[in-house]
């Protein structure tokens, strides 16, 4: 069977732009979280988030792309670059049809839409952006990048709120399995503008503790919500004997495992998926619980939500049985972008065999049983496993494995 690998990162997160500033912040504890500063907040009961600070567009994006573009497609589209970039690859030596690009999205490019509307009724239809027709669209990351470096292999994106990082990568694995060469995959996610923050708070899920160090606390016995943010990862998927003919400088890692369920119905008396999700992944790749080196959770924040994933991870692993971290806590919850970033911050954690923190967390509460990671942590790490969950019941689970072809 053919074999997904990762053999480039491009990571535009709010603690980090770059994969190495990122990994360098993301390991001394250095949070991105702060007070909203890209719309006044001041009349809504969140007003923290994980901002992108220092992404200067013009830097990184052609002039005639500005337009036709908001903060979202923007991020991605660096992300995009660099992991290319950061992988080495040439994609006019591809095959025409050969290099492919499948991301996730939440709700499209809000922050763009939001101006064309603006425009609309308070302006009048004449000042409507022509790029209104496309540029709000949830595919919009996937195509802009298809477009810019003229790829036509499989298309597609996944539209499973923070879940969807994941899914993403596994389809993109679905493409290799088919033999498709390479696939450009992952997720950015930018909607901190009010109508992207408007939905968030109907949730009753967004965290309203104005210190940023104590607002989103997944696990604690202080959890109060969650807080957004902006950014997220683009993986460059590659198979495994084509990045080693064409000479692949880097490969961080095999997708070895993924899965995916909904949660049932509420009041129908099941459990929810979340377990069956990380077992399903795990017998995909072919190992045990006992093979988990360091799980990457998904750190909802929300008092319920974390107790649900606190006790699927002792039914699998046992209580205190396996390293548990959320580096999201110095990001926040990046929507479509969350789960892919930490699939990327995974692959740097076995490259270096170290264990990022969850920050602000002093411990666990005692009835979650885990062995929650606050301080970064020197291990030996072979195997991990990713999980994340979107709204409406979607879960997730990845396992990818340190290469050593």
């Amino acid at each position: 069977m053919t074999t997904a690998v990762v053999t480039g990162l491009g990571i535009t997160a709010p603690n980090g732009l770059g994969t190495e500033d990122y990994w360098k912040a993301t390991l001394a504890g250095e949070s991105g979280l702060g007070p909203v500063t890209r719309f006044d907040a001041s009349p809504y009961p969140s007003r923290v988030a994980g901002e992108v600070a220092d992404y200067i567009a013009e830097d990184h994006i052609p002039s005639r792309l500005m337009p036709q573009t908001d903060h979202m497609t923007r991020l991605a589209l660096t992300a995009a670059d660099w992991a290319l970039a950061d992988g080495g690859i040439d994609t006019a030596e591809l095959p025409q049809y050969g290099i492919g690009v499948v991301t996730a999205a939440s709700g499209g490019a809000v922050e763009f839409g939001q101006r064309e509307l603006q425009n609309l009724w308070s302006k009048g239809k004449e000042y409507v952006s022509a790029y209104q027709s496309f540029a709000w669209f949830y595919a919009v990351n996937t195509g802009q990048i298809s477009i810019r470096h003229k790829l036509r292999g499989p298309s597609g994106v996944l539209l499973t709120e923070q879940a969807g990082g994941i899914d993403s990568l596994g389809h993109a694995r679905r493409h290799i399995r088919k033999g498709f060469p390479a696939v450009i995959s992952g997720g950015v996610d930018a909607a901190i503008c009010p109508w992207g923050w408007v939905p968030q708070i109907a949730s009753g899920l967004m965290s309203t503790v104005d210190d940023p160090a104590r607002a989103y606390l997944p696990f604690s016995a202080e959890a109060a919500g969650y807080v957004p943010g902006e950014g997220g990862a683009i993986l460059l998927v590659e198979e495994a004997e084509s990045a080693r003919a064409r000479g692949a400088a880097t490969v961080y890692g095999q997708i070895a495992g993924y899965a995916a369920t909904l949660d049932p119905a509420p009041g129908s008396g099941r459990p929810p998926g979340l377990r069956k999700a990380a077992e399903n992944a795990l017998a995909d790749a072919g190992v045990d619980a006992a093979d988990i080196d360091v799980v990457f959770a998904d750190a909802a924040g929300v008092p319920d939500l974390d107790r649900a994933e606190a006790q699927a991870l002792t039914g699998l692993f046992g209580a205190h049985g396996v390293p548990v971290t959320a580096p999201k806590t110095m990001t926040g919850r990046l929507l479509a972008g969350g789960a892919a970033l930490d699939v990327a911050t995974a692959l740097l954690a076995l490259r270096d065999g170290v264990i990022p923190p969850t920050v602000n967390v002093g411990a666990a509460a005692a009835d979650h049983r885990l062995d929650l990671v606050t301080e970064p942590r020197e291990a030996a790490l072979r195997t991990a496993l990713v999980l994340a969950r979107g709204h409406l019941g979607f879960n997730a689970a990845l396992v990818v494995r340190r290469w050593a072809a």
